[in-house]
């Protein structure tokens, strides 16, 4: 007859095979769960300023809010049934995605009591890009900075080497963390990352002076570009 002290030794390599498939099992599960709430994350922001959206009479390169609602169910899509997630960039000009933008969220920013303000700097920029990915990256940064920071929004564009860098700062740094965590919201610098690298550019987050500055790069449409005005601001809500 074995002994128990044999018995246990010739268990143990199944017990750790079960144990292991029991952990890997909830790790996907939340992995999947955290991927299901970031493109839920994506399908909320366009809804929300569905209502506010002007009506337009003439085709913009600015995609609309349902274009967007659109491309966040492309996301969930992605998601839950593997199917390719479409990136589509063409040369756009730059300042109609960061207008429109601007314009979304300039009546979240009044109900939250925040002014809204664009500084241009980039001239006549054309940018390689997908219009409705870089509209959602937009919205996220514009998002963040209304929601979480001080009083006042600033979003300026200027040109660099072979790219235009758009940045979203705010006079106070976000707090992000919550006393309970949840899970649907904290995803919008995680998709703005994705959304860049995705163009080849890239997303910059810095904290000068106790501030929060976002820095989206996208790298500029082989296009040339003309001779920029000055620096022009455009639109400030006062709060």
């Amino acid at each position: 007859m074995r002994t128990l002290a044999e018995l246990g030794v010739a268990g143990w390599p199944l017990g750790v095979t079960l144990a292991a498939a029991l952990v890997g099992d909830r790790v996907r599960k939340a992995r999947r769960r955290a991927a299901l709430n970031r493109a839920l994350h994506e399908l909320r922001r366009p809804l929300q300023t569905l209502a506010l959206a002007p009506a337009s009479s003439g085709r913009s390169p600015a995609p609309a809010a349902a274009e967007l609602a659109l491309a966040a169910l492309d996301d969930l899509d992605h998601e839950i049934n593997g199917c390719p997630r479409a990136l589509a960039p063409r040369p756009v000009a730059c300042r109609a995605l960061v207008e429109a933008a601007v314009e979304r969220w300039r009546g979240p920013a009044a109900e939250a009591r925040r002014s809204l303000e664009l500084r241009w700097r980039a001239g006549a920029a054309m940018v390689m890009a997908d219009p409705c990915r870089v509209s959602q990256a937009l919205d996220n940064l514009l998002a963040n900075a209304i929601e979480h920071g001080g009083l006042r929004v600033r979003v300026e564009a200027a040109t660099g080497a072979r790219r235009v860098r758009i940045s979203v700062s705010n006079a106070a740094l976000p707090t992000l963390v919550q006393a309970r965590r949840d899970l649907r919201r904290g995803h919008g610098l995680r998709v703005v990352a994705s959304i860049a690298a995705a163009h080849g550019g890239r997303l910059l987050v810095q904290h000068p002076a106790g501030a929060w500055v976002a820095v989206l790069e996208l790298p500029l449409a082989a296009t040339p570009i003309p001779a920029a005005g000055d620096e022009h601001a455009v639109g400030n809500l006062a709060a």
